[in-house]
């Protein structure tokens, strides 16, 4: 069992150059950023990661296929323990840090492990936000989060019961679906608190569409409902479900997919300042100028982040701070959301309301299933939500970020860029009267 220790009695901090990175988590953050510094000329010199899981960093992501029957688990792993080694990396997998010693700079596992760091990152993402509501830790009640999730929730597929999904976003739905698809005869049902599905990202009439499609497929959609509480049956297992109106279904098993939670109670037990999640400034630096945060588990100006492309820019600042190079810092910046819910794209960004101010462009093409909705604010596109083809959608995101004023070619923009490039040319070819001409 390796234990070091930089508080003996003889020891001395300065004999310690910083060059001992630790990282806690082994997740999607996690890796990006192992990956990223091992390329990196000015590299910490060593480098331990430890996960709490068993298996090496994986795409969560695709649990959801996973689920569904549609890959093997193999797919999943993003590197394996063999890749750490030949970059240099030492990986502890299966523990799970317990407590942080600042004064020291040491962390304990719960296997007793002891080591100590130089600097530390923390990146131990989140778990999924549980309904305050009685019976919530009742057996039968799972989340969706990771391959031991997913192997629970593929064994549930097999039953014959009722599963109930709570939560109508995208974590929530991809549950279902899998559910559905790789089940026999359980029924699957999806309870949203918000009156459509999606609701931040999606519209009235996309999200009615993507309702209609998997109702078709066998699920069966509740929105406008809220939990009250779950009951259990003679064994102690979740049997029943209430909403909020008296409505009772039977629920033998229940998903919570409603929203994550960050894991930040390792911040919380060292001192560091935390709210939501573990505050962080614009170098992904916590309170402690010896620990960066980075991931689900972080906060930046009032902000928690469960997107990749956020993360992904933090890991490249924190890349940066680490290796001694310059970078501009993290800052929000406007993210579209492109999303593949079972077979049915959408690309979504900017609000999902119209406002009193919006110019308002909408096309739907039933046959095709087809729909797309545009809002535009003194020729410019604020905001767009694309359902079935969304091949134009990173057009309008670009040009929304560029604030460029498309007033004149507002007839052609539902129809995308090539459209509005022919409008383009026809404008550019008009002949313009000169003033002689025009007397």
């Amino acid at each position: 069992m390796e234990t070091t220790s930089r508080c003996s009695p003889n020891d001395d901090l300065n004999d310690h150059p910083n060059n001992h990175l630790v990282i806690i988590g082994n997740g999607m953050a996690s890796h990006r950023l192992v990956e990223t510094l091992v390329k990196q000329p000015t590299r910490p010199q060593r480098i331990t990661v430890i996960g709490a899981e068993s298996s090496p960093a994986y795409n969560r992501i695709l649990l959801s296929p996973l689920l569904a029957g549609e890959m093997q688990q193999d797919a999943l792993t993003l590197r394996d323990a063999q890749w750490y080694a030949e970059q240099g990396v030492t990986l502890i997998l299966g523990e799970k840090v317990e407590t942080l010693d600042r004064s020291c700079q040491t962390l304990t596992t719960d296997s007793g492990r002891s080591l100590d760091y130089d600097h530390l990152v923390i990146a131990t993402g989140s778990r999924p936000a549980l309904p305050d509501v009685p019976g919530i830790e009742l057996a039968g009640v799972h989340g969706f989060r990771d391959l031991q999730d997913a192997a629970a929730l593929e064994a549930i597929a097999q039953s014959d019961g009722d599963a109930v999904v709570i939560g109508g976003g995208l974590l929530g739905l991809e549950a279902a679906e899998g559910l559905r698809k790789r089940g026999n005869d359980i029924k699957v049902s999806v309870l949203q608190r918000s009156d459509r599905l999606m609701n931040r990202q999606l519209d009235t009439t996309a999200a009615h569409l993507l309702q209609d499609e998997l109702t078709q497929r066998g699920l069966e959609i509740i929105t406008g409902a809220q939990l009250a509480r779950l009951d259990a049956d003679a064994q102690g297992r979740v049997d029943t479900l209430h909403l909020a109106d008296g409505r009772q279904l039977n629920a033998t098993s229940v998903i919570i997919a409603a929203g994550i939670t960050p894991n930040a109670e390792l911040g919380q037990q060292a001192g560091l300042t935390t709210q939501r999640g573990i505050v962080v400034d614009e170098w992904l630096t916590t309170s402690d100028p010896a620990i960066s945060a980075l991931g689900e588990c972080c906060q930046f100006d009032g902000t928690t982040y469960g997107l990749v492309e956020p993360i992904w820019r933090q890991v490249e600042v924190l890349a940066a701070t680490l290796c001694g190079t310059a970078s501009q810092g993290y800052a929000d910046a406007p993210s579209a959301t492109k999303l593949k819910i079972s077979g049915v794209a959408l690309y979504a960004f900017g609000p999902t309301e119209a406002s009193a101010e919006h110019d308002v462009l909408s096309y739907h093409d039933i046959e095709r299933g087809d729909y797309r909705r545009l809002l535009l604010r003194d020729g410019q596109i604020e905001g767009a939500v694309l359902y079935g083809d969304t091949s134009q959608g990173p057009w309008y995101f670009e040009q929304a970020l560029a604030g460029t004023d498309l007033s004149a070619f507002r007839q052609a923009l539902l129809f995308g860029a090539a459209d509005v490039e022919v409008l383009k040319d026809q404008q550019n070819d008009t002949p313009h009267l000169s003033t002689s001409e025009a007397a």
